[in-house]
C-alpha cells in the first residue's frame, strides 16, 4: 500500500468563494491544490453579465497568494430576462458557462429561471458560441418532496432540453441520486456531471447523527444510501462524463448554526483529501487522477494542467474553525481525523 498519491494537478468544475473579506479568506484553500476553478455566480446581486465576471475575476485574482498558479473561470448567472447578445460578449471575455439556477432552489437563486421557455433564444446563442450550460438539477414545486426533486427534474427538465438543444454541452451538477447517475452514464457525450465528496461520503444519515447537523446540510440535500452507493459506482467508474466539483460552499458558522441554517457545505480547505477518502474506501486510488485531473478539463475542452500535487498517508486533525472575514467558519468533519494530506 503506498503511503504517497501524485497525481497531475486538479480542477474543481464548481466552486462558491462569495466576495470581499470573506472571498479573500478562502481562495487560498483552493488555489493551493487546483490549477482552475468554476467560479459560481450566485453573489448578491449575481453576475449577470459579461463586464460583472471581468470585474469578479480580477478581485479573485487579487486573493491568490503570491507565486501560486490558479486560474478562476467564470460563469454568468442566467436569468429569464439574459439577451441572447450576452452570450457572444460572455465569450469574448473569457467566460465558459452560464448556471441555470431554477428561481428559489437553493442559495441566492431569487434571481434564477422561472420557467426555462424564456430562456429558449439565449441557449440557441450558448449552443451556437460553445459555451457550456451548468444546472442545478431540481424542480422547486412544493408538492414534489425534497428527496425527488432530482430525479423529477430529470423528467420535467433535462430530458426535454437534452431534445431541443442536442449541440448543447450541459454539466449536471452536484448530482445525488442513483436516476441522475444512471440518466448521465446513457445520454450522450455532450451530458456530463460533477460529484462532490460529500455525497460520495456520506448519506442523509450524517444531517441527524447524535441530533441536527448543520454542517451536512447542503442543497440538493444527501440522499439515501443506495444513492451515494451509486454515485461511488459512477465516480470511480473511469466514465469521462463524471469528474470532480466540490460545491464548496462557505457559511459564516452563526448562520449554518441557526433556525434556518444556510444550505452548503465547506470542503475547499481537505477537498482532496476527501475526495482520496472516498476513492480509497471503494478501492480506486488509481481512477482518482481521471476523475480529478484529466476529465473535466477535456469536456470543457481545455487542456490538462501540467503541474503535480501530491497526497500523503498521514493522520491529521481539521481545525474547528477558520477565519472567514468577520466571522467564523466550520469546514465538514471540523476536529475529525482525515488519514490523507496534501503534501507542502
Amino acid at each position: 500500500m503506498s503511503d504517497a498519491l501524485t497525481l497531475t494537478r486538479p480542477d474543481d468544475w464548481h466552486l462558491h468563494v462569495r466576495d470581499g473579506a470573506a472571498m479573500a479568506a478562502v481562495v487560498p484553500h483552493t488555489a493551493r491544490q487546483f490549477g482552475r476553478a468554476i467560479i459560481m455566480p450566485n453573489l448578491r446581486p449575481p453576475v449577470t453579465t459579461a463586464a460583472q465576471a471581468i470585474e469578479y475575476r480580477a478581485r479573485i485574482q487579487a486573493t491568490v497568494p503570491a507565486g501560486v498558479d490558479f486560474q478562476p473561470l467564470m460563469v454568468l448567472y442566467l436569468t429569464d430576462n439574459t439577451p441572447p447578445e450576452e452570450v457572444a460578449r460572455a465569450r469574448a471575455a473569457g467566460v465558459v458557462a452560464f448556471k441555470l439556477y431554477p428561481a428559489g432552489a437553493t442559495t441566492n437563486s431569487d434571481a434564477g429561471v422561472t420557467d426555462i421557455r424564456k430562456c429558449h433564444a439565449t441557449l440557441e446563442a450558448m449552443q451556437r458560441e460553445g459555451l457550456l450550460l451548468l444546472l442545478h438539477g431540481e424542480v422547486t414545486d412544493p408538492a414534489v418532496d425534497v428527496f425527488d426533486r432530482e430525479a423529477v427534474f430529470i423528467d420535467q427538465v433535462l430530458i426535454p432540453l437534452r431534445r431541443d438543444f442536442p449541440g448543447l454541452k450541459i454539466v449536471f451538477e452536484h448530482i445525488t441520486t442513483k436516476e441522475a447517475a444512471e440518466y448521465v452514464t446513457a445520454a450522450d457525450a455532450c451530458t456530463g456531471a460533477t460529484i462532490t465528496a460529500h455525497h460520495l461520503l456520506y448519506n442523509r444519515n450524517a444531517i441527524f447523527t447524535g441530533g441536527l447537523r448543520p454542517h451536512y446540510y447542503c442543497l440538493p440535500v444527501l440522499k439515501r444510501e443506495v444513492h451515494r452507493e451509486a454515485l461511488v459506482k459512477a465516480a470511480t467508474s473511469g466514465s469521462p462524463k463524471f469528474f470532480l466539483g466540490t460545491d464548496s460552499a462557505p457559511h459564516p458558522a452563526h448562520l449554518k448554526e441557526h433556525a434556518a441554517a444556510c444550505a452548503g457545505c465547506y470542503t475547499a480547505l481537505h477537498a482532496m483529501e476527501l475526495y482520496a477518502q472516498a476513492f480509497e474506501q471503494a478501492g480506486a486510488l488509481n481512477r482518482l487522477e481521471g476523475f480529478a485531473s484529466f476529465y473535466g478539463a477535456d469536456f470543457y475542452g481545455l487542456p490538462r494542467n501540467s503541474g503535480t500535487i501530491t497526497l500523503r498517508r498521514e493522520a491529521w486533525t481539521l481545525p474547528e474553525s477558520l477565519a472567514f472575514g468577520d466571522a467564523q467558519l466550520k469546514p465538514l468533519g471540523a476536529g475529525e481525523t482525515l488519514n490523507w494530506r496534501l503534501a507542502g
